[in-house]
């Protein structure tokens, strides 16, 4: 499945203001041939609740400054896993241990990866 370009670069702005706020393995999956809702997803991982709302914060402020639409946002105030809907893409932040127990890289693995653009998670 061939993204667009411009979630192509929305996925790598929001990857990009995860890594600026620590976001551990940021990972994005091309999940349209599977879903219709979604073509991407994104997935982050944190060590703390408030590093968790620093991400998203970060994110929302970064995919709208880019041009990106508002998400629709799930789990803001368990701040454990929270979930940003944009559209095309949709973000999934999560602490370390609700990573390791979801497991959503495997639960999609046989999924094609997005390769993230390094200069653009630099920045």
């Amino acid at each position: 499945m061939e993204l667009n370009e411009s979630t192509r670069h929305l996925i790598n702005v929001a990857a990009a203001a995860a890594a600026d706020k620590l976001g551990i393995n940021p990972v994005a999956i091309l999940v349209g041939e599977r879903l219709v809702y979604s073509d991407a997803f994104l997935i982050v991982s944190a060590e703390s609740s408030r590093q968790v709302q620093a991400i998203v914060k970060a994110i929302i402020d970064e995919v709208e400054a880019a041009g990106g639409p508002r998400p629709r946002i799930e789990g803001r105030e368990e701040l454990a896993w929270v979930l940003m809907d944009f559209g095309d893409f949709v973000v999934h932040v999560q602490l370390d241990e609700q990573r390791e127990f979801y497991a959503l890289e495997r639960l999609w693995a046989d999924c094609p990866r997005l390769e993230l653009a390094e200069v653009e998670l630099a920045r």
